[in-house]
């Protein structure tokens, strides 16, 4: 399985790392940007997941 990514909100700069999940979404570490609800929104602003992008990493 191809590594982990990272998401970001492009309103508050939260990131959303697919290793560590949201715990307090109820999100399990390990879970996949892709297997996340589209009702999901920013822990920090509530922003929805249409907010996020990804993150590149160099």
């Amino acid at each position: 399985m191809s590594e982990y990514k990272k998401y970001y909100c492009r309103e508050c700069e939260h990131i959303y790392d697919e290793a560590q999940g949201d715990a307090d979404s109820g999100i399990a570490p390990g879970t996949r940007w892709a297997d996340i609800p589209d009702s999901w929104a920013c822990p920090i602003c509530g922003a929805p997941k249409s907010f996020f992008a990804l993150l590149e990493e160099n």
